[in-house]
């Protein structure tokens, strides 16, 4: 009898665990249909902090695309990172300092310490299937870094999201832009484009204005370094910012460039950026591309 007893409390027990896991699993989908992209990319993010791995299953496609080429691709793997996060001996830290929604991606602007390895900021790109899962990523991530000649850090400045109405306005003055200087297709169209010397400059290298980002270009001139944008791959879009993801090369070596500009009265005032050297293919967890 005491055999049939415990076979049926440990019976009972088991079903009460899958159901709590059930449970669990319901919770998730429901919080999930009710959230914004926005936060639905926010929660994600910050399984990493949290090793909630539930969440992360609930939010993500099974198909999950990474272009991160330091991970592997899948729903799978991605969880497989938050779950190698959580045993780390030290917490990483997930700190978001700008949000941004464009048609079916997202874009944030993010400060992560993985593990304790170190700060880095980081541009992420997400995108959203039919769903309402997050079916696609890409990212470009930097070192935190001292703050730049003008006393800019790379995350400071405006934070305000307006003229909504012009959102595809400024997109276009970024496309153009991008063509006639960055690409160096009609460079003498620059100072259209920049209202007078008005230029708030977040690089960690160059000072603010239009002047003391000529004054950092002819330095690595000087240096024979050159940066070339050869192909832009996305630009996305919220009232008055915009990022452009681009793909060429610096000092030779191939280079991802993350822009976020910020538009004010048709004109650029503000710039973000991070520049990621593109990993040697052999190297690769996946083989999505970068971009």
């Amino acid at each position: 009898m005491k055999k049939v007893v415990a076979l049926i409390i440990s019976v009972a027990m088991v079903i009460l665990a899958f159901a709590g896991c059930s449970n669990k699993t319901n919770d998730v989908k429901d919080t999930a249909a009710t959230q914004t992209q926005v936060e639905k990319a926010l929660a994600l993010i910050n399984t990493f902090a949290t090793g909630d791995t539930e969440t992360a299953k609930g939010l993500l496609a099974e198909g999950y695309i990474q272009h991160n080429l330091a991970y592997g691709t899948g729903r799978d793997a991605f969880i497989g990172s938050v779950e190698y996060l959580a045993s780390a001996p030290e917490k990483t830290t997930v700190k978001n300092i700008r949000a941004f929604e464009d048609g079916d991606k997202v874009f944030l602007q993010t400060v992560y310490n993985f593990a304790g390895a170190g700060e880095q900021v980081a541009f992420d790109i997400f995108r959203f299937d039919d769903e309402g899962l997050i079916a696609e990523h890409w990212d470009n991530l930097a070192n935190i870094a001292d703050p730049n000649p003008s006393g800019h850090t790379q995350i400071d400045g405006t934070m305000e999201v307006t003229d909504l109405d012009k959102t595809e306005e400024n997109r276009e003055l970024v496309n153009n832009f991008l063509h006639d200087v960055m690409m160096n297709e009609a460079p003498e169209k620059t100072a259209d484009y920049f209202d007078g010397d008005n230029y708030i400059q977040h690089n960690t290298g160059i000072a603010d204005g239009l002047s003391g980002l000529g004054a950092a270009l002819e330095e690595l001139g000087k240096q024979g370094i050159q940066m070339i944008y050869d192909e832009n791959h996305q630009i996305l879009a919220q009232g008055n910012f915009v990022l452009a993801v681009s793909e060429g090369s610096f000092g030779g070596v191939p280079t991802a460039y993350y822009d976020l500009w910020r538009i004010e009265n048709g004109k650029i005032a503000e710039h973000w950026d991070i520049m990621e050297t593109i990993a040697e293919k052999d190297t690769w967890q996946n083989q999505n591309g970068k971009f």
